[in-house]
């Protein structure tokens, strides 16, 4: 199943890999040249179908706990002052995809939109200490009466070129559920409340919609 961000691109991928082929069939005479070709186009072919593909993801849904809105690993556990929203500390727990990683973007809890923002920016690498200021990304909080409020950050990297995002202020967010989509390389910041009990440690590899990242501390 791929997702419907990468329709456009699969089916130009998919005439340009064929067309590929039919050329180096019909021109080149040396075989390891031409199978080399063709081996490249393959390659180029199974790399973007594997970007855009768009697995099913069982999620819990459960407004006790934050799930990963992403694929990828952990790469920032720490105290922060928030900016943009909050303007108060809060807890960033920020994950970095790489290309090769699933790049949906899904909502972390459930609950109501209060606040959607896009920003547009620079495209430093996602892991730079400037990138969630600096680099184009868009700002969503959702909040329910159970965990509050919940701040992820899509950034895009040096190799995303285009966010998407379906929140609007007001939309009902479904816990797992679609909030974006971001294309190539990028990473995704949550901002919890200070007594969230984070249960991901850094490096930590998750999944998401299925990874439990935080939970409320009884």
């Amino acid at each position: 199943m791929f997702h419907k961000e990468g329709h456009k691109i699969i089916v130009i991928t998919l005439l340009i890999v064929v067309g590929g082929y039919l050329l180096a069939d019909s021109f080149i005479e040396t075989t390891w040249l031409r199978t080399i070709i063709m081996l490249v186009l393959l390659v180029f072919l199974i790399l973007i179908l594997q970007f855009f593909r768009n697995p099913k993801r069982l999620t819990q849904l459960n407004d006790e706990q934050v799930i990963s809105p992403v694929d990828g690993k952990v790469v920032v556990i720490e105290e922060v002052f928030e900016k943009e929203y909050f303007k108060e500390k809060r807890l960033q727990v920020s994950v970095f995809m790489s290309p090769i990683n699933v790049h949906v973007t899904r909502y972390p809890i459930g609950g109501n939109v209060i606040f959607s923002k896009y920003h547009p920016g620079k495209y430093l690498v996602a892991w730079h200490p400037k990138a969630s200021e600096e680099n184009e990304r868009t700002t969503v909080v959702v909040e329910n009466k159970t965990y509050g409020k919940v701040l992820h950050r899509q950034i895009a990297g040096a190799l995303a070129k285009r966010i998407v995002n379906y929140s609007k202020v007001g939309d009902t967010a479904v816990q797992g559920g679609e909030s974006g989509f971001i294309k190539f390389g990028s990473r995704v910041d949550l901002y919890l409340p200070l007594d969230t009990k984070i249960k991901v440690a850094l490096n930590q590899k998750v999944k998401g919609g299925e990874s439990i990242i935080a939970e409320i501390n009884e």
